[in-house]
């Protein structure tokens, strides 16, 4: 059996996570489904950052000019 343990939350808070759940499902269940998709918007967000990204023809301009034959 895994180990549980209890965390203090306001009404508030408790009321607004039930909003999330779906017939039947525990505060567990919606906690970890809401953490999953924070982690695959995180992980979007990192893999479609352009900040530090150059266009493509840009970068083959300068792969050419590095490795001339």
């Amino acid at each position: 059996m895994k180990t549980k343990t209890t965390i203090a939350i306001p009404k508030e808070v408790k009321e607004r996570l039930g909003e999330f759940g779906m017939k039947g499902e525990s505060y567990s269940e919606i906690v970890l489904r809401l953490l999953k998709s924070a982690e695959e918007r995180q992980l979007r967000d990192i893999l479609m950052d352009d900040e530090e990204t150059i266009p493509i023809g840009k970068a083959l301009s300068k792969a050419k000019k590095r490795w001339q034959k």
